[in-house]
């Protein structure tokens, strides 16, 4: 007979280790539906380790290998054998517990064919409901009751928890009492404590290590990859060799490029991503061997809450389309925390570059704003959908007059903004008259449609060029003449010209404004 102990594995309790050995001493126990069951013929035990493939976010903050060496340390004190296997997240699946059978037996190279017939489950979760519906015994560890899920003690998680918010963790009875000594010395070996207190403390990032869940990944990656190449050959001229770091790197493009110019071949390379999808990716084109230069190196961090590199040993800190997610997704708190942050891991003649969105110095100015209406339909313009690509749809059928009224509707309503307009009548033709800032917002992002709700997080111009440099002053940065703002021509040929045209009015006469800057490059040294 097999013990299946399917779980995250973060932590093992002392209660759960008793647990074990009584079945093991006892002969037999109750199971969740008041039945007695024989536990004589137990001779191994399996731990199922899920979401291995995850780490460094508040739901998963160790990695599998941690997990596994304290269920190796924790199971050598058993007396019978105990088999360790990682079963990756695959999202919200209904029949995961079959997928977990399956894993292990693919796993084992079927050694261990795990069936209702030699095997009895250990679960005091609501996944045991996956594995009763197989047709598994199962025994409820710490459940006392089902229906209102009460357990006689705490449950790994909640030690985990209390872990996050306690700085003298391994001095706390309430703590060190429950852990399993193979899982407190992990946890004190390793420093694991002050990661998860970290990880907890952000609430910019979700539990699962991602800015926003309303991305299209696929979408996503196919643009980073298409304007990497521009991005490079953008700032490549102010790149300074030696250790090279990427923050907010995506899939890897532009290091991947960086690898590939000669000027950098001695550098290291250190990319840093918070979005797992992202991330994951990164690693595999690592094992693909997509990167010229072997000294790359990917971490899945978040370099908001702090400091990502050691202090003072960067000699370039590279980010783009980063900076304003920050302000988006966190506070002006966060973006100011991390420009400190890139400042004090520079060395001394390091360099940040940052190119990213930016908006209009003049950005309060009122302007009147014309906008195509043959170039789709404007109706039903605030219909809801069930799906994204539904949705996505409806707005390829909207004129860039309605996806405007879309977006004055949508653009940040969760943080609480509300976009101001008024529609006039001037000289016989309608106008839509609003900020500048404003304007730029919607022809900043009139044509994301295929990530339409994520993009109505996202402020582009909360700030202008000279605001950046004066913030970046503030900690002591030097700004090199070459940082500029401009606008992308590119996105005036293919997304402006003939959709949107800008009017200034004075004393009744409107003349028409040259479309705003999109986009800036600044390059701060620390001297």
């Amino acid at each position: 007979m097999i013990l299946l102990f399917p779980g995250r594995h973060q932590l093992l309790t002392n209660f759960q280790f008793q647990y074990i050995e009584q079945l093991l001493s006892n002969g037999s126990i109750t199971d969740i539906d008041g039945n007695i069951v024989s536990t004589d013929a137990i001779e191994a035990v399996v731990f199922a380790v899920t979401s291995a493939n995850h780490s460094n976010t508040r739901r998963n903050p160790l990695p599998f290998y941690l997990r596994a060496l304290a269920i190796q340390e924790f199971s050598d004190k058993l007396n019978i054998p105990a088999y360790i296997y990682g079963i990756d997240d695959v999202g919200n699946l209904s029949g995961f517990a079959s997928y977990t059978i399956k894993r292990i037996r693919h796993e084992s190279e079927g050694l261990l064919d795990i069936t209702p017939a030699n095997t009895i489950v250990v679960c005091s979760t609501p996944v045991l409901e996956m594995y009763k519906a197989l047709g598994f015994t199962i025994l409820p560890a710490e459940l006392t009751d089902k229906t209102s899920w009460e357990h006689s003690t705490a449950l790994p998680w909640d030690i985990v928890e209390k872990i996050a918010a306690d700085d003298a963790w391994d001095t706390n009875p309430a703590i060190y009492e429950y852990m399993h000594a193979s899982s407190f010395n992990i946890w004190k070996k390793y420093k694991l404590a002050s990661k998860v207190q970290l990880l907890f403390k952000d609430r910019m990032i979700s539990e699962d290590g991602d800015i926003t869940g309303t991305r299209d990944y696929n979408t996503y990656v196919r643009q980073m990859d298409t304007i990497a190449e521009l991005k490079y050959t953008e700032t490549a001229p102010y790149i300074r060799p030696g250790r090279i770091g990427d923050i907010g790197c995506a899939v890897g493009s532009w290091i991947k490029l960086a690898c590939q110019d000669e000027r950098l071949r001695e550098s290291d390379f250190y990319g840093i991503e918070v979005a797992r999808h992202l991330f994951d990716i990164c690693q595999q084109r690592k094992h693909n061997g997509e990167f010229r230069n072997p000294f790359v190196f990917f971490s899945q961090r978040n370099a908001v809450t702090g400091l990502v590199f050691d202090r003072e040993s960067m000699n370039t800190i590279h980010t783009s389309s980063l900076t304003h997610e920050i302000e988006s997704y966190g506070s002006r708190k966060d973006l100011l925390a991390f420009i400190k942050n890139r400042y004090d891991e520079l060395t001394h003649g390091g360099v940040w570059v940052n190119r990213d969105v930016v908006g209009p110095v003049n950005k309060q100015m009122r302007v009147l704003m014309q906008l195509n209406r043959e170039d789709g339909i404007h109706t039903d313009v605030d219909k809801t959908f069930a799906s994204r690509e539904e949705l996505a749809q409806h707005l390829n059928k909207l004129s860039t007059y309605g996806r405007f009224l879309r977006f004055a509707k949508d653009f940040r309503t969760h943080e609480g903004y509300s976009l101001h307009y008024a529609i006039r009548q001037v000289n016989g033709k309608e106008y839509i008259e609003l900020s500048l800032s404003d304007a730029c917002e919607f022809m900043s992002r009139k044509d994301y449609i295929d990530n339409w709700e994520s993009e109505m997080h996202e402020t582009f111009t909360f700030w202008s060029i000279d605001d950046w440099k004066a913030e970046l002053e503030k900690v002591g940065f030097v700004i090199s003449a070459e940082s500029q703002a401009y606008t992308n021509t590119w996105i005036v040929d293919n997304r402006l010209k003939g959709k949107v045209e800008l009017y200034s009015e004075a004393n009744g006469k409107l003349t028409e404004i040259p479309y705003p800057v999109t986009n800036m490059i600044l390059i701060a040294e620390k001297r």
